[in-house]
């Protein structure tokens, strides 16, 4: 595997680049200000290039590239624009592909740059030869490869549009090494992106104000990616003028401040059985944004399929979604901002019949997210209304997937758009890099990583990567010694017969300053604020473990309870 001269090779006209060059002139032009890798022989071109443009890009090198590629997932999920990952052939393109799945079924855009074996070893099973087109095909909006350098400038360009237009979502580049590290003449590079987006017509909007001035019972689901801070706004006023109750979709929290008077909770995993019966009982559902996929349907049960019995309104910003599992009564392919716009300019002609119901919607809201007592010293309520009342409004909360997650959705209420970071896809491993990606673009926001024990050992080699960085992140740790979920399953499945769901785990505090972070260890609810002080105070990255009892599976069972769900399942006395 010899590696060419990468310096771009030029003459006195300056007429010839390499492909490495383009590559980076191409993410300056598309606004890129950083990327994240694991460093790979495959892609050193790229590098070299990089270390030219330090002041316009930073590169964040981490440990894994599971971790590169979350990253990457979390930046085009804050900002709406696409995040970058720069990774290796083979093991590192495999390594990168829980990203792409997740920035997949979230809707995220991202786009993901694989080095590549040189072209000439191609099709012959070489080393670490993958043909990413068919490994990526099915969870990818393009997947292709660059086979040609003088194409790098369209390649690129037409990924960013991909990426952010219509349904946002991932984009795989793959690079043979020697495209990037060949001399080639100068070509013109593309202007930046514009995303294109859908807007719906007068006669929709018109249909839409017909439904809503004929409705009884009506409610709205938002969320959904594709928001911005001034479509949020107008969706607020649209709510508030025709009095609606608002759900959110699945981890979309952060899409209206959770202390409006019209929101009525989160749809999901945990739904809140009267936001449930509210759902079903509704006879007009207004679908702005979220696909209506399993989770925020509670299992595909809330919604009748494929005609809901509500008058259903299904608003995305893909065609391809529309009518997938439901068949809407008014499809609208529409980006959120062309509607919300639209939305807030739509007023009620007289009182709407429904009047006192989103108060009603919200008071049911406020009784859910009341802290219940679970067994053992560690309230996980009390906790996480003792981290609301102690942050900021703007602080980024994020998590993986687990039990755990259920009380930080549950009691948290988020106030600030952008401010919920987590996987629809239910991938574990994701709220640790998350974070990092996070206070990388926001260091003066206070960013707080919620993970289980399992969760976060799947990415605890980025504690590294923090400390690298001088990234202030606070983990916190939830340690109940097995992977909760699962095992909760188990009970209910399989009552008694545990079987591969436990778990050995270090001292996590000492883990955490065996890296030069702040260590904290949390066993009674009363220590968990002081803890958080200090960790505040640290000034550098910092980890509270939370140790629980087994038995604390979630907010509204012990796992003695779904044990005997279980039993009752199979019959048994």
């Amino acid at each position: 595997m010899s590696l060419p001269n990468v310096s771009a090779a030029t003459d006195s006209a300056g007429a010839t680049t390499t492909g490495a060059r383009l590559v980076v002139d191409a993410l300056l032009t598309h606004g890129v200000e950083r990327v994240f890798c694991v460093p790979g022989e495959s892609f050193l071109a790229i590098l070299d290039s990089l270390h030219d443009e330090t002041s316009s890009i930073q590169t964040i090198v981490c440990r894994h590239e599971a971790a590169a590629a979350n990253m990457a997932e979390a930046v085009g999920k804050l900002t709406g624009r696409p995040g970058v990952a720069l990774v290796t052939r083979g093991p590192g393109a495999t390594h990168a592909s829980i990203g792409v799945h997740t920035a997949f079924q979230d809707s995220t855009p991202m786009i993901l740059l694989i080095g590549q074996c040189a072209r000439e070893h191609l099709d012959r099973e070489a080393f670490q030869e993958i043909d990413y087109r068919r490994m990526f095909g099915q969870m990818a909006k393009w997947v292709a490869q660059i086979d040609d350098a003088r194409r790098i400038p369209e390649y690129l360009s037409h990924a960013f549009h991909i990426a952010t237009s219509g349904r946002p979502g991932p984009v795989v580049l793959s690079l043979p090494e020697d495209v990037l590290s060949d001399a080639c003449p100068v070509v013109p590079g593309a202007p930046k992106y514009q995303r294109v987006a859908a807007s719906p017509s007068k006669a929709q909007i018109e249909q839409l104000r017909a439904l809503l001035e004929g409705a009884e019972r009506p409610m709205v689901i938002a969320g959904g990616s594709g928001w911005t801070p001034q479509a949020c706004a107008d969706f607020r006023r649209f709510i508030e003028a025709w009095q609606l109750p608002v759900g959110l979709a699945f981890r979309y929290q952060d899409t209206l401040d959770n202390e409006h008077p019209n929101y009525a909770g989160d749809g999901g995993l945990g739904i809140n059985p009267a936001l449930a019966a509210r759902i079903r009982d509704a006879d007009l559902l207004l679908a702005i944004g979220p696909r209506l996929g399993e989770a925020t349907t509670n299992g595909y049960t809330l919604l009748d399929i494929p005609k809901t019995k509500q008058t259903l309104v299904h608003i995305h910003q893909g065609v391809e979604e529309l009518g997938r599992v439901y068949a809407a009564d008014l499809p609208i392919v529409s980006g959120m901002p062309e509607l919300a716009a639209l939305l807030a300019e739509l007023t009620p002609s007289s009182a709407p019949r429904w009047a006192g119901s989103a108060q009603a919607a919200h008071a049911a809201y406020l009784d859910w997210r009341k802290p219940r007592t679970i067994p053992g010293d560690v309230q996980m309520g009390e906790i996480m209304q003792q981290l609301r009342a102690h942050l900021p409004d703007d602080a980024i909360l994020t998590n993986g997937a687990g039990n755990y997650a259920t009380w930080l959705h549950r009691h948290f209420p988020y106030r600030h758009f952008r401010s919920q970071l987590a996987p629809t896809s239910g991938a574990m491993g994701y709220g640790v890099p998350a974070a990092i990606a996070a206070k990388s673009m926001y260091r003066d926001r206070a960013v707080v990583a919620l993970a289980g024990d399992g969760c976060f050992m799947m990415a605890a080699p980025e504690l590294a990567t923090a400390m690298q960085y001088d990234l202030h992140v606070i983990f916190i740790v939830v340690n109940n010694s097995h992977f909760g979920t699962i095992r909760m399953h188990q009970e209910r499945h399989y009552p008694n017969r545990v079987h591969g769901t436990g778990l050995t785990n270090p001292d996590f505090a000492a883990f955490a300053r065996s890296f030069g972070a702040h260590g904290e260890l949390v066993e009674r609810t009363e220590d968990f604020l002081p803890a958080l002080e200090r960790a505040q105070a640290a000034k550098r990255p910092a980890l509270i473990e939370i140790r629980m009892p087994q038995e604390a599976s979630t907010p509204g069972a012990t796992l003695e309870q779904i044990r005997e769900q279980g039993r009752k399942m199979r019959g048994e006395a």
